[in-house]
């Protein structure tokens, strides 16, 4: 591969360094939270099986090509969609531009957690006191009335209130901890993730075993576990299980093609990736035994073990599940202030790798693009994301918090972004030359499988949450307006930001760069244009189905008619489709280059099978608003249950012992070379 970095670039120190770099991004506070809620509220045990297909079919695919566009370019996400087209740019600029507007929150949820690290410490010192402590019911209420009203001061409604000062210096410790993590550049960082990452690991796997101790503790694994197999004929349990590994995997932040960027030139790609998304999901589910557990236990202690919604009644989800639920269940344990730290420092340790990962993407594009020096700009970033921050920790600000990471964390937010990273690096790019060097520095290799899942097969999955999520918020009721009239101002916020993300990313983009940096030359753009036929008809008829999309969403005619026009223009767009991908298939050669016409055709058809499916999926979502599906109660684990958690651990174990078997037999006998094999 011809070298396309004009200056020597700094690379990580071993490959295992990156690799837990990686995993630390990948996995933080929502593996937590986020994964044990959905898998409980989603037909437990009956949602691993969308998990793991969403897994192979999204998570990884996209890991790789993540991996492979900044490993190619050796650049920051936004330089190196520009080394595809300097129209491309904006589109890394997008995902960085929403890495920024989590790093202003993302501290805050971790100066919690430093503070009750704090809380921990001094209870250790204090006889084992937490401050939260209480029995019962009246424990409960004492964790609530703890985090509520003592720590957050929080007010109802879209007001701020008052800087909470408590939160102050927790705030500024966190943004010290992410600038002392990365102020040196990736080698520091390669050192820090051996301590950050296995440790968090060690936390879950002693909360674990001490919530499998519990009393009570088979019950809320019997609700984590137990399958709801009607839940599988819901679309929506598809929907937030390819949602949940989509956002858990850091993708789309531009994070991953930042790290990727930094690797040496002859390092892995495909088993990299694919060592990574098996440990996130791993650690995910760990984390799910071990909340559940707990709560079980906690449920237990409340003397609500009879009540067929015990475990309901105490699990919660998002930050409430750690600040409210889990402190009070670690309260009823012997030694309360040492498992509370246990507790907290693997929250700090699962956030700070995910908190200082975004801010190194967002400090290697700005340093890319304008060539200024790291110990400058690190500092002016700290320094506005501290300021940024203050809005959060203001008594209104927890319920900001949560409202404005429902949007960029959400469907409307990063997964608009992955389906347009998909969009243009599969149609518009040359996904084949992204292959061919995935796999020439790979143990393992990827077939043409992995172009059409880029180009077609998650753009449509992507796509198809999207415009469920646009469609349930246009046509449902009381989304930016009550039934009364009134605006409702957080997601009116919500929705201007993720607004104005692109706004900002093409300014962004029109900034003059660097002058060191010479333009990167595309030979291609010579060629002799094929497949110009094809492409008309194939742009023709994607457009013609978007109109009457549109019309078929705003003229009022029969259900029946509107049915079979539905499926016909779903067969319409997979015609445009697949007659663009054929276009691209003969054309996008070494000799010639594609139709532009049949490359948009593609962009368009596959919004318009999305559009065509979301709907589809909204139809069904309605005719089964009647049927309400629960868990049987249970005190012990079914046999079915015990297989599920056989199959996991054996996808787990045999997925990353695999990995590690083709890493051993390549480095053996391919003469692939990795970070730690080539010395300085």
């Amino acid at each position: 591969m011809a070298e396309l970095l004009e200056e020597q670039r700094e690379s990580w120190g071993t490959r295992g360094g990156f690799i837990l770099a990686a995993i630390g991004s990948a996995v933080g506070l929502g593996n937590l939270w986020g994964f044990p809620y959905k898998l409980y509220s989603y037909g437990g045990g009956a949602f691993l099986i969308p998990y793991i297909i969403a897994l192979f079919l999204v998570g990884i695919p996209i890991m790789i090509l993540e991996f492979s566009i900044g490993h190619y370019t050796q650049r920051a996400a936004p330089d190196a969609f520009k080394r595809g087209h300097k129209r491309f740019e904006m589109v890394g600029w997008w995902g960085i531009v929403l890495a920024f507007v989590i790093i202003t929150y993302y501290p805050v949820i971790l100066a919690y957690c430093f503070s009750f690290l704090w809380y921990s410490i001094v209870g250790i010192f204090t006889g084992g006191e937490l401050p939260w402590a209480g029995e019962g019911i009246e424990g409960v209420e004492n964790a609530k009335h703890f985090f509520n009203e003592t720590y957050l001061g929080k007010t109802d409604g879209p007001s701020l209130g008052s800087i909470r000062w408590n939160i102050v210096w927790p705030l500024i410790i966190t943004w010290a901890a992410m600038y002392f993590c990365i102020f040196k550049g990736v080698k520091l960082v390669g050192k820090i993730v051996w301590l950050t990452v296995p440790l968090p690991w060690l936390m879950l796997l002693i909360l674990t075993i001490r919530g499998l101790t519990l009393e009570g503790s088979m019950q809320g694994l019997a609700y984590y576990l137990d399958p709801v197999w009607s839940e599988l004929a819901k679309p929506i349990t598809w929907r937030y299980a390819f949602g949940q590994v989509f956002f858990s995997l850091s993708l789309a932040y531009g994070v991953m093609i930042t790290y990727a960027s930094f690797l040496h030139k002859k390092s892995d790609i495909n088993n990299n990736a694919s060592i990574i998304s098996i440990a996130d999901f791993a650690t995910s589910f760990v984390a799910g035994l071990a909340v559940f557990a707990t709560l079980g236990g906690m449920a237990y202690v409340t003397q609500l073990g009879d009540n067929p919604v015990a475990v309901e009644q105490v699990a919660e989800t998002g930050p409430s599940l750690a600040f409210v639920a889990f402190p009070y269940a670690l309260a009823q344990l012997p030694y309360s202030a040492w498992f509370s730290f246990i507790f907290f420092f693997a929250l700090v340790t699962l956030g700070v790798d995910s908190a200082f990962s975004m801010t190194e993407s967002i400090l290697a594009s700005i340093v890319d693009k304008t060539g200024w020096r790291r110990c400058i700009v690190l500092p002016v970033m700290t320094v506005v994301g501290f300021l940024f921050g203050l809005i959060y920790i203001t008594q209104g600000g927890f319920n900001w918090l949560g409202t404005i990471d429902g949007f960029v964390n959400g469907t409307w937010g990063i997964a608009f972004m992955g389906l347009l990273e998909c969009v243009v690096l599969g149609w518009l790019w040359r996904i084949k030359t992204l292959r061919r060097h995935a796999n020439s520095h790979s143990d393992w290799k990827l077939g043409p499988w992995w172009d059409y899942s880029i180009r077609m097969v998650i753009p449509v999955v992507l796509g198809a949450l999207f415009f469920w999520q646009l469609f349930d918020d246009i046509f449902g009721d009381g989304f930016l307006r009550t039934p009364e009239g009134e605006w409702i101002l957080p997601n009116c916020v919500g929705l201007s930001i993720v607004a104005l993300v692109p706004v900002v990313a093409v300014v962004l983009s029109l900034i003059r760069g660097r002058k060191d940096i010479v333009e990167q030359e595309h030979p291609e753009q010579n060629l002799p244009i094929g497949g110009r036929r094809e492409g008309a008809i194939a742009f023709i008829t994607a457009s013609i189905i978007a109109v009457l999309l549109i019309l078929w969403l705003t003229v009022p005619i029969s259900e029946t008619i509107k049915q079979v026009i539905l499926w016909l223009l779903l067969l319409g767009g997979i015609f445009a489709m697949l007659l663009s991908n054929h276009v691209l298939d003969k054309h996008h050669t070494s000799t010639s280059q594609a139709s532009w016409l049949a490359r948009w055709a593609g962009i368009i058809a596959t919004m318009d099978i999305s559009a065509s499916i979301a709907i589809i999926l909204l139809g069904l979502v309605k005719a089964e608003e009647a049927e309400v599906t629960t868990a049987p109660i249970r005190d012990t684990l079914s046999g079915v249950s015990y297989i599920i958690l056989a199959v996991v651990f054996l996808i787990i174990i045999g997925g990353l012992g695999w990995c590690f078997y083709r890493a051993l037999a390549a480095g053996k006998d391919s003469g692939i070379q990795h970070p730690d094999e080539i010395g300085d």
